[in-house]
């Protein structure tokens, strides 16, 4: 019963997944991509999907601060499409909105991380907070003996 959330850009999709009743975030890894050569990692998705078996995926949406859609927005929304295409899982977007500059000050001030470090590890702890997020939202998976298979 997990759910992936994925923090996508146009060079890596920082991956986190949820624990089976929702209401944990774990990092998982980072994805190499390329959007330009359009090459979007995935092979390594189906990878991570056969292990996890996740019932859908969240990706954070990045709005601009005026709540428009721009270029990255409608890039999230395009890999969304592919998810859905790929896997027939569905898939549901979380406002991502400084999620990036949030990681950054976590890894700095509270982890006290290297910049070259911090590089490494940023889109996975983006992931994972905007899949936090979006359990903190939505509520948990499972509760009271139902089962909540979709997103709304």
């Amino acid at each position: 019963m997990a759910i992936f959330g994925l923090d996508v850009g146009s060079r890596t999709v920082g991956v986190a997944v949820s624990d089976p009743m929702g209401w944990t975030a774990q990092g998982l890894e980072i994805i190499r991509i390329n959007e330009d050569e359009q090459e979007f990692g995935i092979e390594r998705m189906q990878e991570l999907v056969a292990k996890h078996k996740p019932t859908g995926f969240v990706l954070g949406l990045p709005k601009n601060m005026n709540n428009s859609f721009g270029p990255r927005a409608e890039a999230s929304q395009a890999y969304g499409k592919l998810l859905e295409a790929t896997f027939g899982l569905p898939v549901d977007y979380q406002d991502e909105r400084l999620t990036t500059v949030e990681a950054e000050r976590m890894l700095v001030e509270e982890a006290d991380i290297s910049r070259k470090k911090r590089k490494a590890v940023i889109d996975k702890l983006a992931a994972e907070l905007i899949l936090k997020n979006y359990l903190d939202r939505k509520g948990p998976l499972l509760t009271t003996g139902s089962t909540r298979m979709t997103f709304d």
